[in-house]
């Protein structure tokens, strides 16, 4: 997932930095009593802005999660934890808050007085209490640095762009027509629970681009054989998926019968309610069944050119009705 998410600061290593920039201002004043006051202002000020500056761009930075419904926020949930994830960037702006309003408040009471001595007891106040809101927040600032390494780790597809997903056992021929289908060379981009990794190849179609993925290690196997977690992860794709392309392997070469590769198909008929499913045989090169559906073979190239002709076209459909559904605001 493409993020600009900065490193996320400990308690201890924000307010050390507030406090270093803080230490460094020194102002005039016309005498004693005016210099200190212009620089615990000063200071005041630096700190208090460092820190809710800090926390501001933190809450900017990090993705937001509008949609429950949705394929990120999916992952997110999954792999971060979404309830937990706002309730951090919450604690977070509550804490920005609130250093806001204490150094408002500390920069009148120091502008009101003139003993020294009040000044001093001010500014010792303020970083006392800045400190206590920073160090209210600690977990969340941890939670949200595990976070973003975490969200660096979630695969950058664009859930905007018309999707196509590669289903079927291994060694059916699923990167094989991925590779012919993509307009580059399709990319390896991690995803939860599953070491493989996911393959993306993209479509340029004059100016229209479109997406095909490959899921090694989460439409290959029966949903029976994995636990709930997994089972999550893969579900996350419905969110994703515009048209699916299931390969049967009718030669078994892959190492998987007939029966199998089936039963997989229905499995994930049921599963992926609603989305549209291509079933399309490979290696007819080798084996051709009498079957009603269409054939591809990597090898000879046969059919391939028409497979992606058919799907070009699914998806240029799928992209005029998101255009049709889009509302005029988000156009703009």
């Amino acid at each position: 997932m493409n993020t600009t998410i900065p490193t996320v600061l400990s308690s201890e290593e924000l307010m050390d930095k507030a406090f270093r920039r803080a230490s460094k201002i020194s102002k005039k004043g016309s005498d004693s009593l005016d210099t200190k006051k212009k620089t615990t202002l000063a200071r005041i000020t630096a700190s208090g802005d460092i820190v809710e500056t800090t926390l501001v761009g933190y809450i900017q930075k990090f993705p937001r999660m509008e949609k429950q419904d949705d394929f990120f926020p999916q992952l997110v949930d999954l792999v971060i934890g979404i309830d937990r994830y706002k309730k951090a960037l919450g604690a977070l702006n509550w804490a920005a808050g609130r250093t806001e309003l204490l150094k408002n408040q500390s920069l009148r009471e120091v502008r009101r007085t003139k003993d020294p001595a009040i000044i001093e007891s001010i500014k010792k106040g303020f970083y006392g209490r800045l400190g206590s809101y920073v160090n209210q927040i600690s977990k969340d600032l941890l939670f949200l640095q595990d976070a973003k390494n975490k969200f660096r780790d979630l695969p950058t597809i664009d859930p905007k762009v018309p999707t196509a997903v590669v289903a079927g056992f291994p060694n059916v021929g699923k990167s094989s027509l991925v590779t012919y289908i993509s307009t580059a060379a399709p990319e390896i981009a991690p995803y939860p629970f599953t070491t493989k990794g996911i393959t993306i190849g993209h479509i340029k179609d004059d100016w229209r681009m479109f997406q095909i993925v490959d899921t090694p290690g989460l439409l290959d196997r029966d949903f029976e054989d994995r636990n709930d977690i997994e089972k999550q992860a893969v579900l996350a794709l419905r969110y994703l998926t515009d048209i699916m392309i299931f390969i049967l392997d009718p030669s078994e070469t892959c190492g998987y019968d007939m029966g199998k590769q089936t039963k997989l198909l229905e499995n994930i008929r049921a599963n992926f309610e609603g989305v549209p499913i291509v079933v399309i045989e490979s290696k007819c090169d080798v084996m051709r069944t009498d079957k009603e559906v269409m054939r591809i073979s990597s090898v000879t190239g046969e059919g391939m050119e028409e497979l992606k002709t058919q799907l070009v076209e699914r998806l240029r459909t799928v992209l005029r009705q998101r255009a049709l559904e889009t509302p005029l605001e988000e156009v703009e």
